[in-house]
C-alpha cells in the first residue's frame, strides 16, 4: 500500500450556522472591501492595509464583536481577524460597515494554515485568542489549538517584544494553556490571570457573558514573546 497522507488534527468543526438574509448581503458587498482572497505567495501587509502600523491578530473572532470594539478605540493599529465561521464573518463585516471602521482585515481559513504559509516572520505586535474551544472532554484534548506547534508559529509570526494574550471561561484549559506556554522557549509570562477588568484592551465577548452567567471563572493569559532566535526553519 501506499503512503496515504495524515490528516491534519483541527482545532473546530465546522458548524452550518444560519446566516441572516443582512449576513449574506454582507459578504457579497463588503467582502471585496474587508476580506482578504489569500494569494499564492505570503502577504505583504503593508500593502494589505495600505500603511506600515502596529499590527494585531485575532484568531477565531467569533462575531467579531471584540474585534471591532478594538479595532474602533485603536485606529492607529491594523486588526487582522480570521473566522472560519460564515455567520460570525457577516456579522462583524456588517458592525464594521455601521460603525465605520476601515482599519480590519478578514480571512476566513483556519488559522494554523495562514500562520504556516501566509503570515511572514515577526509581523504582528499582537495575537488575541480569545475563548477557544475547550475540548472538555479528555480524548478531545488533542483538539485544542493551544499545542506546542500552535504555539512555535505564533512565536515565529510575532516581532521580539510583541504580546500574546489568551481568554478562556474554562478552568481547565487555562491550565492548559499556561502548561503549554510556560513550556514554550519563545514566550516569558507577563501576567496572571483576573477579571476582563484587569487587562485593557479586551471587551466582553457573547462567549464570555455566556459563561459567566453559567457561573464559570474566567482567566486571561498574557504571554511576551522573547527576543530568542528561531533556530531553524523547522522550528517554526
Amino acid at each position: 500500500m501506499g503512503d496515504t497522507p495524515r490528516r491534519e488534527i483541527r482545532s473546530f468543526v465546522r458548524r452550518a450556522g444560519r446566516t441572516t438574509r443582512a449576513q449574506t448581503r454582507a459578504m457579497a458587498e463588503l467582502w471585496p472591501r474587508f476580506g482578504i482572497d489569500l494569494p499564492a505567495a505570503p502577504l505583504d501587509l503593508d500593502q494589505v492595509f495600505g500603511r506600515h502600523r502596529p499590527r494585531l491578530l485575532e484568531i477565531g473572532f467569533g462575531d467579531g464583536e471584540a474585534l471591532a470594539e478594538f479595532a474602533g478605540t485603536h485606529p492607529e493599529t491594523d486588526c487582522l481577524g480570521i473566522e472560519v465561521h460564515e455567520p460570525g464573518v457577516g456579522h462583524l463585516l456588517l458592525a464594521l460597515e455601521d460603525r465605520g471602521i476601515e482599519n480590519v482585515r478578514i480571512i476566513c481559513r483556519d488559522a494554523v494554515e495562514i500562520l504556516d504559509r501566509w503570515l511572514p516572520p515577526a509581523c504582528l505586535d499582537r495575537v488575541h485568542l480569545f475563548f477557544p474551544d475547550p475540548w472538555p472532554k479528555k480524548r478531545h484534548h488533542k483538539r485544542r489549538i493551544v499545542q506546542p506547534a500552535f504555539l512555535d508559529k505564533v512565536a515565529r509570526a510575532l516581532r521580539p517584544g510583541g504580546m500574546l494574550h489568551m481568554a478562556t471561561d474554562w478552568v481547565p484549559y487555562a491550565e492548559h494553556m499556561a502548561e503549554m506556554t510556560d513550556g514554550c522557549e519563545w514566550f516569558e509570562k507577563d501576567g496572571g490571570t483576573g477579571t476582563p477588568q484587569a487587562f485593557a484592551g479586551r471587551p466582553q465577548t457573547k462567549f464570555e457573558r455566556r459563561g459567566m452567567r453559567l457561573g464559570h471563572e474566567v482567566r486571561d493569559l498574557l504571554y511576551r514573546r522573547n527576543d530568542a532566535p528561531l533556530s531553524s526553519p523547522a522550528d517554526c
